[in-house]
Protein backbone atom coordinates (compact mmCIF):
# COMPACT_ATOMS: atom_id res chain seq x y z
CA UNK A 1 0.00 0.00 0.00
CA UNK A 2 1.55 3.29 -1.12
CA UNK A 3 2.04 6.47 0.91
CA UNK A 4 -0.99 8.13 -0.67
CA UNK A 5 -3.30 5.46 0.69
CA UNK A 6 -1.59 5.44 4.09
CA UNK A 7 -2.12 9.22 4.23
CA UNK A 8 -5.83 8.52 4.66
CA UNK A 9 -5.05 7.20 8.12
CA UNK A 10 -3.54 10.59 9.01
CA UNK A 11 -6.63 12.37 7.70
CA UNK A 12 -8.86 10.03 9.70
CA UNK A 13 -6.88 10.65 12.91
CA UNK A 14 -7.18 14.42 12.35
CA UNK A 15 -10.93 13.90 11.96
CA UNK A 16 -11.06 12.03 15.28
CA UNK A 17 -9.08 14.70 17.11
CA UNK A 18 -10.58 17.85 15.60
CA UNK A 19 -14.15 16.95 14.67
CA UNK A 20 -15.04 14.17 17.08
CA UNK A 21 -12.87 15.54 19.90
CA UNK A 22 -11.54 12.16 20.90
CA UNK A 23 -8.58 11.98 23.26
CA UNK A 24 -5.03 11.67 21.99
CA UNK A 25 -4.83 8.26 23.68
CA UNK A 26 -7.90 6.97 21.82
CA UNK A 27 -6.65 8.40 18.52
CA UNK A 28 -3.30 6.68 19.04
CA UNK A 29 -5.08 3.36 19.56
CA UNK A 30 -6.97 3.86 16.27
CA UNK A 31 -3.74 4.69 14.49
CA UNK A 32 -2.02 1.54 15.77
CA UNK A 33 -4.94 -0.69 14.76
CA UNK A 34 -5.16 0.81 11.27
CA UNK A 35 -1.39 0.61 10.79
CA UNK A 36 -1.71 -3.12 11.50
CA UNK A 37 -4.41 -3.37 8.84
CA UNK A 38 -2.22 -1.42 6.38
CA UNK A 39 0.65 -3.85 6.95
CA UNK A 40 -1.73 -6.75 6.32
CA UNK A 41 -2.71 -5.12 3.00
CA UNK A 42 0.92 -4.52 2.01
CA UNK A 43 1.83 -8.17 2.58
CA UNK A 44 -0.99 -9.20 0.26
CA UNK A 45 -0.30 -6.55 -2.40
CA UNK A 46 -3.60 -4.79 -1.76
CA UNK A 47 -2.74 -1.34 -3.08
CA UNK A 48 -5.75 0.73 -2.02
CA UNK A 49 -8.41 0.77 0.67
CA UNK A 50 -11.14 0.42 -1.94
CA UNK A 51 -10.04 -3.05 -3.05
CA UNK A 52 -10.60 -4.66 0.35
CA UNK A 53 -13.63 -6.89 0.51
CA UNK A 54 -15.46 -8.75 3.24
CA UNK A 55 -13.31 -11.85 2.71
CA UNK A 56 -10.14 -9.81 3.20
CA UNK A 57 -11.40 -8.54 6.54
CA UNK A 58 -12.28 -12.04 7.66
CA UNK A 59 -8.79 -13.18 6.70
CA UNK A 60 -7.36 -10.23 8.63
CA UNK A 61 -9.30 -11.21 11.74
CA UNK A 62 -8.24 -14.84 11.39
CA UNK A 63 -4.59 -13.85 10.95
CA UNK A 64 -4.74 -11.71 14.08
CA UNK A 65 -6.26 -14.60 16.01
CA UNK A 66 -3.62 -16.98 14.67
CA UNK A 67 -0.96 -14.54 15.87
CA UNK A 68 -2.23 -14.86 19.42
CA UNK A 69 -4.27 -11.67 19.70
CA UNK A 70 -7.21 -11.94 22.07
CA UNK A 71 -10.79 -11.90 20.71
CA UNK A 72 -11.39 -8.62 22.57
CA UNK A 73 -8.42 -6.96 20.87
CA UNK A 74 -9.43 -8.31 17.47
CA UNK A 75 -12.91 -6.90 17.96
CA UNK A 76 -11.36 -3.53 18.76
CA UNK A 77 -9.33 -3.61 15.52
CA UNK A 78 -12.39 -4.53 13.48
CA UNK A 79 -14.31 -1.71 15.14
CA UNK A 80 -11.51 0.70 14.22
CA UNK A 81 -11.66 -0.53 10.61
CA UNK A 82 -15.44 -0.07 10.46
CA UNK A 83 -15.18 3.49 11.76
CA UNK A 84 -12.30 4.23 9.36
CA UNK A 85 -14.32 2.99 6.39
CA UNK A 86 -17.30 5.08 7.46
CA UNK A 87 -14.97 8.07 7.16
CA UNK A 88 -13.70 6.90 3.75
CA UNK A 89 -17.27 6.46 2.52
CA UNK A 90 -18.14 9.96 3.67
CA UNK A 91 -15.12 11.33 1.85
CA UNK A 92 -16.03 9.43 -1.33
CA UNK A 93 -12.82 7.39 -1.32
CA UNK A 94 -14.52 4.01 -1.03
CA UNK A 95 -17.76 2.47 -2.25
CA UNK A 96 -18.37 -0.01 0.58
CA UNK A 97 -17.43 -0.87 4.15
CA UNK A 98 -15.79 -4.33 4.07
CA UNK A 99 -15.64 -4.55 7.86
CA UNK A 100 -19.40 -4.71 8.24
CA UNK A 101 -20.71 -8.03 9.57
CA UNK A 102 -17.20 -9.29 10.34
CA UNK A 103 -16.91 -10.46 13.95
CA UNK A 104 -14.03 -11.51 16.11
CA UNK A 105 -13.83 -15.09 17.41
CA UNK A 106 -15.88 -15.61 20.54
CA UNK A 107 -13.78 -15.30 23.68
CA UNK A 108 -13.34 -18.43 25.73
CA UNK A 109 -15.59 -18.64 28.73
CA UNK A 110 -13.75 -17.80 31.87
CA UNK A 111 -13.84 -20.49 34.48
CA UNK A 112 -15.68 -19.32 37.56
CA UNK A 113 -13.44 -18.37 40.48
CA UNK A 114 -13.50 -20.95 43.24
CA UNK A 115 -11.87 -21.64 46.57
CA UNK A 116 -10.38 -25.06 47.20
CA UNK A 117 -11.56 -27.07 50.20
CA UNK A 118 -8.73 -25.86 52.43
CA UNK A 119 -9.38 -22.20 51.59
CA UNK A 120 -13.08 -22.63 52.19
CA UNK A 121 -12.39 -24.30 55.50
CA UNK A 122 -10.15 -21.41 56.54
CA UNK A 123 -12.72 -18.84 55.45
CA UNK A 124 -15.46 -20.43 57.54
CA UNK A 125 -13.27 -21.15 60.58
CA UNK A 126 -14.01 -17.98 62.53
CA UNK A 127 -15.33 -17.66 66.05
CA UNK A 128 -18.87 -16.39 66.49
CA UNK A 129 -18.91 -13.81 69.27
CA UNK A 130 -21.74 -11.39 68.45
CA UNK A 131 -25.02 -11.11 66.55
CA UNK A 132 -23.53 -10.04 63.22
CA UNK A 133 -20.83 -12.69 63.16
CA UNK A 134 -23.49 -15.29 64.00
CA UNK A 135 -25.57 -14.09 61.08
CA UNK A 136 -22.61 -13.96 58.70
CA UNK A 137 -21.54 -17.48 59.65
CA UNK A 138 -25.04 -18.75 58.89
CA UNK A 139 -25.09 -16.91 55.55
CA UNK A 140 -21.76 -18.27 54.37
CA UNK A 141 -22.35 -21.80 55.65
CA UNK A 142 -25.69 -21.86 53.82
CA UNK A 143 -24.13 -20.47 50.65
CA UNK A 144 -21.51 -23.21 50.61
CA UNK A 145 -23.78 -25.97 51.89
CA UNK A 146 -26.56 -25.52 49.37
CA UNK A 147 -25.10 -23.58 46.42
CA UNK A 148 -27.61 -20.74 46.56
CA UNK A 149 -27.51 -17.67 44.37
CA UNK A 150 -27.20 -14.35 46.18
CA UNK A 151 -30.73 -13.26 45.26
CA UNK A 152 -32.09 -16.62 46.39
CA UNK A 153 -30.45 -16.33 49.79
CA UNK A 154 -31.53 -12.73 50.36
CA UNK A 155 -35.09 -13.68 49.39
CA UNK A 156 -35.37 -16.54 51.88
CA UNK A 157 -38.11 -16.32 54.48
CA UNK A 158 -38.21 -18.10 57.82
CA UNK A 159 -40.62 -20.75 56.60
CA UNK A 160 -38.33 -21.75 53.71
CA UNK A 161 -35.85 -23.48 56.01
CA UNK A 162 -36.82 -26.80 57.59
CA UNK A 163 -34.17 -27.56 60.20
CA UNK A 164 -35.84 -30.83 61.13
CA UNK A 165 -35.86 -32.08 57.54
CA UNK A 166 -32.52 -30.37 56.82
CA UNK A 167 -33.76 -28.74 53.63
CA UNK A 168 -34.34 -25.27 52.22
CA UNK A 169 -37.03 -24.34 49.72
CA UNK A 170 -35.54 -21.95 47.16
CA UNK A 171 -37.30 -19.68 44.68
CA UNK A 172 -34.90 -19.58 41.75
CA UNK A 173 -34.77 -18.01 38.30
CA UNK A 174 -38.01 -18.03 36.37
CA UNK A 175 -39.92 -18.40 39.66
CA UNK A 176 -38.97 -22.07 39.76
CA UNK A 177 -38.91 -23.66 43.19
CA UNK A 178 -36.44 -26.34 44.21
CA UNK A 179 -35.72 -28.16 47.47
CA UNK A 180 -32.04 -28.32 48.43
CA UNK A 181 -30.38 -30.20 51.31
CA UNK A 182 -28.58 -28.31 54.09
CA UNK A 183 -25.36 -29.67 55.60
CA UNK A 184 -24.80 -30.11 59.33
CA UNK A 185 -22.45 -27.12 59.71
CA UNK A 186 -25.04 -24.88 58.11
CA UNK A 187 -27.78 -26.37 60.29
CA UNK A 188 -25.81 -25.57 63.44
CA UNK A 189 -25.08 -22.03 62.22
CA UNK A 190 -28.73 -21.43 61.32
CA UNK A 191 -29.93 -22.61 64.73
CA UNK A 192 -27.65 -20.08 66.44
CA UNK A 193 -28.69 -17.33 64.06
CA UNK A 194 -32.39 -17.95 64.66
CA UNK A 195 -31.86 -17.39 68.36
CA UNK A 196 -30.04 -14.11 67.70
CA UNK A 197 -32.56 -13.02 65.08
CA UNK A 198 -35.45 -13.26 67.54
CA UNK A 199 -34.06 -10.28 69.44
CA UNK A 200 -33.81 -8.09 66.34
CA UNK A 201 -37.05 -8.36 64.41
CA UNK A 202 -40.72 -7.69 64.81
CA UNK A 203 -43.18 -10.50 64.25
CA UNK A 204 -44.28 -9.21 60.82
CA UNK A 205 -40.78 -9.46 59.29
CA UNK A 206 -40.45 -12.79 57.50
CA UNK A 207 -36.97 -12.44 55.99
CA UNK A 208 -34.53 -15.03 57.31
CA UNK A 209 -31.54 -12.70 57.22
CA UNK A 210 -31.87 -9.18 58.61
CA UNK A 211 -29.61 -6.31 59.59
CA UNK A 212 -29.15 -4.49 62.89
CA UNK A 213 -32.38 -2.62 62.35
CA UNK A 214 -34.37 -5.81 61.94
CA UNK A 215 -35.09 -5.07 58.28
CA UNK A 216 -34.32 -7.56 55.48
CA UNK A 217 -30.68 -7.69 54.51
CA UNK A 218 -29.81 -6.17 51.11
CA UNK A 219 -27.79 -7.79 48.34
CA UNK A 220 -25.09 -5.15 48.73
CA UNK A 221 -24.82 -5.71 52.47
CA UNK A 222 -24.18 -9.43 51.93
CA UNK A 223 -21.52 -8.68 49.31
CA UNK A 224 -19.72 -6.29 51.64
CA UNK A 225 -19.83 -8.63 54.64
CA UNK A 226 -18.59 -11.64 52.65
CA UNK A 227 -15.75 -9.61 51.15
CA UNK A 228 -14.77 -8.33 54.60
CA UNK A 229 -14.60 -11.85 56.02
CA UNK A 230 -12.42 -12.96 53.11
CA UNK A 231 -9.92 -10.23 53.93
CA UNK A 232 -10.13 -10.89 57.67
CA UNK A 233 -9.47 -14.60 57.21
CA UNK A 234 -6.49 -13.96 54.93
CA UNK A 235 -7.84 -15.79 51.89
CA UNK A 236 -5.71 -13.71 49.50
CA UNK A 237 -8.36 -13.28 46.78
CA UNK A 238 -11.53 -11.22 46.57
CA UNK A 239 -14.30 -13.35 48.05
CA UNK A 240 -17.81 -12.72 46.74
CA UNK A 241 -21.13 -14.54 47.30
CA UNK A 242 -21.20 -16.33 43.95
CA UNK A 243 -17.80 -17.86 44.74
CA UNK A 244 -19.55 -20.08 47.31
CA UNK A 245 -21.91 -21.38 44.62
CA UNK A 246 -19.03 -22.06 42.24
CA UNK A 247 -17.06 -23.81 44.96
CA UNK A 248 -20.09 -25.85 46.03
CA UNK A 249 -20.63 -27.06 42.46
CA UNK A 250 -16.96 -27.78 41.78
CA UNK A 251 -16.32 -29.68 45.00
CA UNK A 252 -19.53 -31.70 44.66
CA UNK A 253 -18.79 -32.58 41.05
CA UNK A 254 -15.20 -33.55 41.84
CA UNK A 255 -16.33 -35.94 44.55
CA UNK A 256 -19.43 -37.38 42.85
CA UNK A 257 -18.96 -37.01 39.10
CA UNK A 258 -22.76 -36.63 38.94
CA UNK A 259 -23.29 -33.73 36.54
CA UNK A 260 -27.06 -34.22 36.39
CA UNK A 261 -27.35 -34.20 40.17
CA UNK A 262 -25.33 -31.00 40.44
CA UNK A 263 -27.56 -29.47 37.76
CA UNK A 264 -30.64 -30.19 39.88
CA UNK A 265 -29.07 -28.78 43.03
CA UNK A 266 -28.00 -25.59 41.28
CA UNK A 267 -31.36 -25.13 39.59
CA UNK A 268 -29.93 -24.93 36.08
CA UNK A 269 -32.59 -25.35 33.39
CA UNK A 270 -29.94 -26.49 30.87
CA UNK A 271 -27.20 -28.95 31.71
CA UNK A 272 -24.91 -27.01 29.37
CA UNK A 273 -24.81 -24.28 32.01
CA UNK A 274 -23.62 -26.80 34.58
CA UNK A 275 -20.87 -28.11 32.31
CA UNK A 276 -18.72 -25.07 33.01
CA UNK A 277 -17.90 -26.75 36.30
CA UNK A 278 -16.29 -29.73 34.59
CA UNK A 279 -12.79 -28.20 34.76
CA UNK A 280 -11.55 -31.39 36.37
CA UNK A 281 -8.48 -33.49 35.85
CA UNK A 282 -8.96 -35.48 32.63
CA UNK A 283 -8.09 -38.75 34.36
CA UNK A 284 -10.94 -38.18 36.79
CA UNK A 285 -13.32 -37.58 33.89
CA UNK A 286 -12.07 -40.71 32.14
CA UNK A 287 -12.71 -42.74 35.29
CA UNK A 288 -16.26 -41.40 35.55
CA UNK A 289 -16.83 -42.18 31.87
CA UNK A 290 -15.55 -45.74 32.16
CA UNK A 291 -17.72 -46.36 35.20
CA UNK A 292 -20.91 -44.80 33.92
CA UNK A 293 -21.16 -44.77 30.12
CA UNK A 294 -23.06 -47.79 28.70
CA UNK A 295 -20.72 -48.26 25.74
CA UNK A 296 -17.68 -47.93 27.96
CA UNK A 297 -19.01 -50.69 30.24
CA UNK A 298 -19.89 -52.86 27.25
CA UNK A 299 -16.38 -52.45 25.85
CA UNK A 300 -14.89 -53.47 29.19
CA UNK A 301 -16.99 -56.63 29.33
CA UNK A 302 -16.02 -57.65 25.81
CA UNK A 303 -12.33 -56.92 26.31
Amino acid sequence: MDSGERAWIDRFISHLLQERRLSAHTAAAYRHDLATLAEFCARRSLKSWDVLGNSHMRTFAAAQHGGGLSPRSIQRRLSAARTFYEFLLREGHCARNPALDVRAPKPKKRLPATLDADQMGRLLAFRVDDTLSTRDKAIMELFYSSGLRLAELVGLEMGAVDLQDRTVRVLGKGSKTRIVPIGRFAIDALKKWRQERAGLVKSDVQALFVGRSGRPLSVRAVQLRVGAWGRRQGIGVHVHPHMFRHSFATHLLESSGDLRGVQELLGHANIGTTQIYTHLDFQHLATVYEAAHPRARRRQRSA
